[in-house]
């Protein structure tokens, strides 16, 4: 399937949405209604909030279907605490074949239940559902799965 994008700007910054990635968390709207409201059309309205709080939330998309891009390189210099600390925050996770998903140090785990641990060592995460140490990996996968 093509990817689709549609853009919304303000002088500062372009909002990006793929809605072929949107898994319709409804977090955007739940969070910043005077921006993402999809009652309306078009329902992206980056004139709602600033700049820093729309980047914000958009950062809290789960699934990629937000983005962002600032419309001015030199309009970064507005907000270099905040492009900082996007950069700061990016991790390395590597998807295993056959295997967990294995997440590098230094991230913050938000279980089901709400209750949130910072990590400072890679962890592994089962993808299969057989672990009995959720949400970790304990290797059954290696088990069920046909090794070659």
């Amino acid at each position: 399937m093509p990817v689709t994008s549609h853009k919304y700007s303000n002088e500062e910054i372009t909002v990006v949405w793929q809605p072929n990635l949107c898994i319709h968390s409804t977090i955007c709207w739940k969070g910043l209604r005077q921006v993402f409201d999809p009652a309306v059309k078009p329902w992206i309205k980056v004139q709602g909030a600033t700049t820093q709080t729309i980047i914000e939330q958009v950062r809290k998309c789960p699934s990629g279907a937000l983005s962002y891009f600032v419309n001015n390189i030199m309009e970064q210099s507005a907000w270099p605490d905040l492009i900082k600390a996007e950069q700061s925050v990016i991790t390395d996770t590597e998807i295993t074949p056959n295997g967990p998903m294995v997440i590098g140090s230094d991230h913050k785990t938000i279980f089901a239940d709400g209750h949130e641990q910072i990590q400072k060592e890679t962890v592994s995460i089962c993808r299969c559902g057989r672990s009995s140490n959720k949400p970790y990996c304990d290797d059954s996968h290696l088990s069920t799965t046909v090794q070659g």
